[in-house]
């Protein structure tokens, strides 16, 4: 059966049997998500009214092998869905024929490749590795940075994959020369789960091979970084069914063979979706590891400094931005330097992390004068600078740890704001602001970004975020959902935090030196490599 008829066909049987796939009585309106994280895949089952029914995780390790590189083992990936599968398939009030659909979310735009047998040849390069920068400039020599733009919709940066396929075709020639495919972080799991090879839309157009405009491989970007069309799989839209469970991975999951899995979402533009960020003016600030700036418009508005994204809904777009660090740089800083806090922390029966909020919410805010440039991993947006570095400026003897401390949360969110800017330069304006991932957990960090954005910031309750978004886009596909409006059975505000209007003035005095220290210490930058 050719593989345009099989996927009429699967369509034909969702509609003409939607007691077995979708809409009607007695239907299985189970569906699991699964989030493919740059520290541990996730899973969610959760059914059409807006319950999750289930949880599990597994955790797995980032590999930096020499310094700049970011690496993680795809095989590692799968046996920890398999492993997160047949948990959340364990619960008492599961079984597998219940499951209507599967969709996988993932980093975007990590880079797996694969042999003619379908074997991963190496570790994937991930979307903050930085060892490219050779590559990056060797590109920008074949193919003109404003051409580049126009093309793609976004700037040539160490995110793209173009500069990585160019790295790997000159330091490892024999995994080149036997990489047949190459795919994303969930367009992998896919093709574990199916058997069928593709790459979700939204890698395509992260990867800089990409044309905005006709929407397929830009032949001459290809040309640049000498990737044969052959070595890429076909692009499919998120809630396009690209197969079934195949009986091998049925085996290892527990999951029925045949249940419809759809090409699923990048991390980031579902994690925008299950926070509800949907309307002209929804932005979306995440505390993640990095940290993301997710903008909602229906005009395709483009701009150097930030990437473009398709959004979930159809016709719809996200101008979004990556930092490279966020809570990263706090996990460190505490490791680096609080850890003897922890007794404390104990003894006022609290988590390390809330104990130094509490002492950090006695100082002033923005620390008494002190400043952070939060680029201790380079920079991706706004400035697209992988040789950037963490600054700290103003420190007097008067300072204690804590003033740092308070100081990388400001500067975090004076990043956030430095992305807010550019929109406004756009003439996009923020009308609403949601929170999300693990740090916005912080009260005091959420009040810090409402004070530095100055605009209220709302927080939702136990939103498990983009494997939530994967499970409902394969509910959009198969049928249990009719409208993208359905995603707020999921959501609940926890909290709204409004800014303060003294502190607001304080921090835009701040952001205002922020903003100077980039462009005067740029050029020192590049001596510190290799120092």
């Amino acid at each position: 059966m050719s593989r345009l008829l099989e996927l009429v066909c699967w369509r034909l049987l969702i509609q003409r049997e939607p007691h077995r796939w979708g809409k009607g009585m007695g239907m299985p309106k189970l569906l699991l998500g699964i989030d493919i994280g740059t520290s541990s895949v996730k899973g969610i089952i959760c059914d059409s009214e807006g319950h999750l029914v289930a949880q599990a995780a597994r955790e797995h390790v980032l590999h930096s092998p020499q310094p700049g590189w970011a690496e993680e083992s795809p095989a590692g990936w799968w046996e920890s869905t398999c492993e997160v599968v047949r948990e959340c398939l364990s619960h008492p009030a599961v079984q597998s024929d219940q499951i209507a659909g599967v969709g996988v979310t993932g980093m975007v735009p990590a880079v797996v490749l694969l042999d003619q047998d379908g074997q991963p040849l190496r570790p994937s390069i991930q979307q903050n590795d930085a060892r490219a920068i050779a590559e990056i400039e060797e590109l920008r020599g074949r193919v003109a940075p404003q051409r580049f733009f126009e093309t793609t919709g976004a700037s040539l940066s160490q995110q793209s994959v173009g500069p990585k396929l160019l790295w790997i075709q000159r330091h490892e020639p024999a995994i080149w020369e036997c990489t047949r495919t190459i795919l994303g972080s969930y367009d992998y799991v896919n093709y574990c789960l199916t058997g069928y090879r593709a790459v979700e839309v939204n890698w395509a157009l992260e990867s800089g091979l990409y044309n905005l405009h006709t929407q397929t491989w830009s032949d001459d970007l290809l040309a640049a970084a000498h990737v044969t069309s052959d070595r890429l799989p076909p692009i499919r839209r998120p809630t396009e069914i690209i197969g079934g469970v195949s009986r091998a991975a049925s085996a290892l999951t527990g999951l029925r063979a045949g249940t419809p899995v759809v090409a699923g979402t990048a991390d980031h533009v579902g994690a925008a979706l299950a926070a509800g960020i949907r309307e002209d003016g929804d932005l979306l600030i995440k505390f993640g590891s990095a940290g993301d700036v997710l903008y909602s418009t229906q005009t395709l508005v483009v701009d150097p400094r930030l990437y473009i994204d398709y959004h979930d809904i159809p016709g719809q777009y996200l101008l979004n931005g990556c930092m490279a660090t966020s809570g990263s740089l706090l996990k460190w800083l505490v490791q680096q330097f609080f850890q003897d806090d922890a007794t404390a922390a104990a003894d006022h029966h609290q988590t390390l992390y809330q104990f130094l909020d509490a002492q950090a919410e006695k100082l002033p805010a923005g620390s008494d004068g002190l400043v952070v440039l939060p680029y201790f991993l380079g920079e991706k947006t706004p400035i697209l600078d992988p040789l950037a570095r963490g600054v700290v400026v103003g420190l007097t003897l008067y300072h204690t740890r804590y003033h740092l401390y308070r100081a990388v949360l400001e500067g975090v969110v004076f990043g956030f704001r430095h992305h807010v800017e550019v929109l406004r330069e756009r003439g996009q304006f923020p009308r609403r602001v949601v929170a999300s991932e693990g740090g916005a957990a912080s009260r005091l960090w959420r009040q810090i970004a409402a004070d530095v954005l100055n605009l209220p910031v709302l927080y939702l309750a136990n939103n498990p975020g983009a494997s939530l978004a994967a499970a409902f886009v394969a509910g959009i596909g198969v049928g249990v959902f009719d409208t993208w409006d359905a995603i707020d059975r999921f959501l609940s505000i926890e909290d709204t935090t409004h800014p303060d209007a003294t502190r607001s003035a304080v921090y835009d005095q701040l952001f205002g030196l922020y903003c100077q220290l980039y462009p005067q210490l740029k050029g020192l930058f590049p001596l510190l490599r290799g120092a």
